[in-house]
């Protein structure tokens, strides 16, 4: 009984971070700058993987640009945990994977991979079903317009 408890809290706060970011890249498209403001924490952590010249994000978030010059609009988005992890892509020049943190409905923390092939990671639990296997793959990328590309990888242990 406790661990169906704990199933379903675990359920509402991945709904809730879902909804939270899903109200992120909506507030992005409208610049709705004191939404934006509202969602993220004020100390947010952020890392870049990709050519300077695509770090659109950090430019949006810092109102350093507008909407108008990069649009991101995710074409999946899944929950593991605390991170949301949203995909997107455009045509054959851009593919991007957004890992976005919370912590009591906030976003403290932010990824982005430019053009990056992303394969998310848990290196917490053993996998002792699986023999010889010591981390499971959690998240891969699906950048279906570039599937001919070649695109570097990175692992990201969760």
């Amino acid at each position: 009984m406790e661990a169906d408890t704990e199933t379903k809290e675990s359920e509402v706060v991945e709904n809730q971070n879902r909804a939270i970011v899903e109200e992120l890249y909506k507030a992005l498209s409208e610049d709705n700058a004191g939404m934006v403001a509202k969602l993220l924490a004020s100390d947010l952590e952020w890392w870049f993987h990709g050519p300077p010249r695509c770090q659109h994000m950090m430019r949006m978030l810092t109102g350093a640009s507008s909407r108008a010059e990069f649009r991101f609009e995710p074409r999946s988005i899944e929950v593991i945990g605390e991170c949301v992890i949203a995909e997107g892509w455009e045509g054959a020049q851009a593919y991007w994977v957004h890992v976005w943190t919370l912590k009591d409905g906030l976003i403290t923390q932010f990824r982005e991979y430019f053009n990056t092939w992303l394969t998310v990671t848990d290196f917490r639990s053993p996998t002792w079903e699986i023999p010889h296997v010591t981390t499971l793959t959690l998240w891969q990328s699906q950048p279906r317009d570039l599937a001919r590309r070649s695109l570097p990888g990175l692992v990201l242990a969760i």
